[in-house]
């Protein structure tokens, strides 16, 4: 499909990419609302999970570990809802997806308040989480087909870092405001509902879906390929790995941090402190025209990002804590927005949602597994000992990304990316 962003490559080529350039793209709108709309409930859910199932059960532990069944649910389950996406359109997979998903919202909702036993509702996690609609990995493809060619594919990269780091500062406070002042099970019907209405209206958005790869002949190809095979998003997803160990450490490290020195309330400054850096990077990324190549970039952004992680553990003090945390979160923003710009140089338009759904999944394995293996640190070793988790992790992906950086180079001229996949020509990214 043809860009619509401008009516010549040329101009497009010595426009200056912006946020207002971005959003006049023809028919943007239509996917970007109900795109946030379907997404929001997506930060909702593990909180919601937390709240509902500590107060049945009087046990964080419990309710941690049901979030945690949710979460690999989801990172395991992401990538293939990618791949039938591409297959078969975005459209017969979202709507089955939703209507799947909020049945067993409130099928974990019914057993929780039920006092069903602790394995019941790890049996229902596991089908909320895979179940999740991938509504961002979808709004990327969308805006792949949207912008094909055009310097504002990486704004659109940053502008939807940005909109992903707005959702987790809304949602958790929305989820807890409904558990806390309406009922415990508030937040995880709310996440349901919001599921299947943002859902389907953004499945309904028929026109700017990515079409289906087709044969010659006009049939859908029965042969597709794994983005997984393209050995440029194997690199990237040992990076975002990386980049939840981030996440995943940094709420488990601060919440500890906040309550050993009897400040509990701090956890949700400091944390939106972090947030509020990844925006404001994102926002700066995003505004940039950049002449430096994305590969270079990302193991720029990736080797600050390791740095500014290495430095959380020798904090002694709130102050210096949000000063590091803000650095971080600073740092977060450069490199998923280059790693995500890169899929679209890297990955045939066929396979690109899923390419993406294993971006996010990787995010949020990285972050299950920061979480747990934090938590242990905090309880075993000492005060401030899970800041160690976001230096192993970034650390780890950064000798992994130095090691394999050839990778990321785009496919040549005229050479097929992945096999059964296609033959698609060669863009500028930047």
């Amino acid at each position: 499909m043809a860009s619509t962003v401008t009516t010549s490559k040329d101009s497009a080529a010595t426009s200056r990419p912006g946020y207002g350039r971005l959003l006049r793209t023809r028919g943007a709108w239509t996917f970007l609302l109900p795109g946030f709309a379907a997404r929001q409930p997506f930060a909702m859910l593990t909180l919601s999970i937390v709240l509902l199932v500590q107060h049945t059960t009087g046990s964080y532990g419990a309710a941690g570990a049901v979030a945690a069944v949710t979460g690999v649910s989801m990172a395991l389950f992401a990538p293939y809802t990618g791949r039938l996406a591409d297959r078969h359109g975005q459209r017969a997979v979202l709507v089955p997806g939703v209507l799947v998903h909020a049945a067993a919202g409130l099928g974990l909702t019914a057993l929780a308040l039920n006092g069903a036993p602790l394995w019941a509702l790890f049996a229902a996690a596991v089908p909320t989480g895979a179940s999740v609609p991938q509504v961002g990995p979808m709004v990327r493809a969308r805006w792949g087909v949207r912008l094909k060619g055009s310097p504002l594919m990486a704004t659109a990269a940053a502008f939807e870092s940005v909109t992903d780091e707005f959702t987790f500062v809304v949602g958790p406070l929305l989820a807890t405001a409904l558990c806390t002042t309406v009922d415990p099970s508030a937040g995880l019907v709310a996440e349901a509902a919001l599921t299947l209405v943002g859902g389907l209206l953004f499945a309904a958005q028929k026109g700017t879906q990515p079409p289906v790869a087709t044969a010659a002949d006009g049939h859908t190809r029965v042969r597709h390929a794994s983005a997984l095979r393209v050995p440029g998003v194997r690199v990237l997803i040992v990076t975002f790995l990386g980049i939840g160990s981030v996440f995943g450490g940094m709420q488990v490290s601060l919440a500890a941090y906040t309550e050993s020195i009897g400040e509990p309330g701090l956890n949700g400054v400091l944390y939106g402190v972090f947030a509020a850096g990844n925006m404001l990077a994102g926002l700066a990324c995003g505004a940039i025209a950049w002449k430096v190549a994305p590969q270079r970039r990302l193991i720029v952004a990736y080797a600050a990002l390791a740095l500014a992680a290495s430095a959380l553990w020798t904090a002694d003090s709130a102050l210096l804590l949000g000063a590091l945390g803000l650095l971080v979160g600073m740092c977060i923003a450069p490199a998923l927005i280059t790693g995500y710009t890169l899929v679209e140089s890297l990955v045939p338009a066929g396979a690109r949602t899923e390419a993406f759904t294993w971006l996010t999944g990787a995010v949020a394995l990285g972050q299950a597994a920061a979480v747990t293996v934090a938590g242990q640190f905090e309880d075993r070793l000492w005060d401030g000992a899970g800041f160690l988790v976001p230096m192993g992790g970034t650390l780890l992906a950064l000798a992994t990304l130095l090691a394999l950086r050839s990778r990321l180079a785009g496919a040549p001229r005229g050479r097929t990316v992945a096999r059964g996949v296609g033959h698609r020509e060669p863009v500028a990214v930047d």
